[in-house]
């Protein structure tokens, strides 16, 4: 398991019902391990000291029928390092659960709002995932567009104390388009990763606005 100190924000449309995840840290690679979405089920960030099952599992017991605070309980009873751990979780009718534990490093926390939760730890300050809510509750539009900025709003307001490296967008059920059901862009390696998922998902957009059909 490693430890991604991070921002993120999980997030369901309430018009499209698409649902995602948009995270940003100051390691590397975070793309594939702390964001979880499946469509019609919901989505999950876990984070700190990440422990891949929360998402994994997650989702199954989402899709058994569990409520995020019962299936988020039912995961934490099970783990004797859960003080480490900072999970979010939403399902596909926009029921929200958090934890962040005791042990995980300041700054830390999470706000959940109405359709969306955001967290973080060893943050700048509580002004990150402020900034996160005020952007996400602000915002329009598609639901992987509210999801950047919102990450945007993070990273300006001071994002990880350590620095920047990687980010992703994880949004399920955001269009149809060919066989891309799912969007899901990554920055692994990069000074200014926010940044540069930014222009990735423009480019994406872009090829998006052009063509019909998928071509590879």
């Amino acid at each position: 398991m490693r430890c991604f100190t991070t921002f993120s924000i999980i997030a369901r449309c309430a018009k499209t019902s698409a649902l995602g995840v948009c995270v940003a840290t100051a390691v590397p690679a975070v793309g594939g391990v702390v964001p979880h979405v499946e469509s019609g089920v919901g989505a999950i960030a876990t984070q700190a000291h990440t422990n891949v099952v929360y998402g994994i599992k997650g989702l199954k017991l989402l899709k058994l029928g569990f409520s995020p605070q019962t299936a988020l309980e039912a995961m934490l009873k099970e783990d004797t390092e859960r003080e480490e751990r900072q999970v979010i979780i939403i399902d596909k009718d926009g029921k929200t659960a958090a934890f962040t534990g005791k042990n995980t490093i300041d700054w830390k926390g999470h706000l959940i709002g109405e359709n969306y939760v955001v967290a973080g730890n060893m943050l700048v300050g509580s002004k990150v995932v402020e900034a996160m809510a005020h952007t996400f509750e602000d915002s329009k539009g598609e639901l992987s567009e509210r999801l950047m900025k919102t990450l945007e709003a993070g990273q300006r307001a001071g994002g990880d104390k350590r620095g920047k490296k990687s980010a992703a967008l994880l949004v399920t059920n955001h269009q149809k388009t060919g066989t891309r059901p799912v969007l899901d862009l990554r920055v692994d390696d990069h000074p200014e990763p926010v940044k540069e998922l930014r222009r990735v998902y423009e480019a994406y957009k872009e090829w998006v606005s052009h063509t019909a059909n998928e071509t590879l």
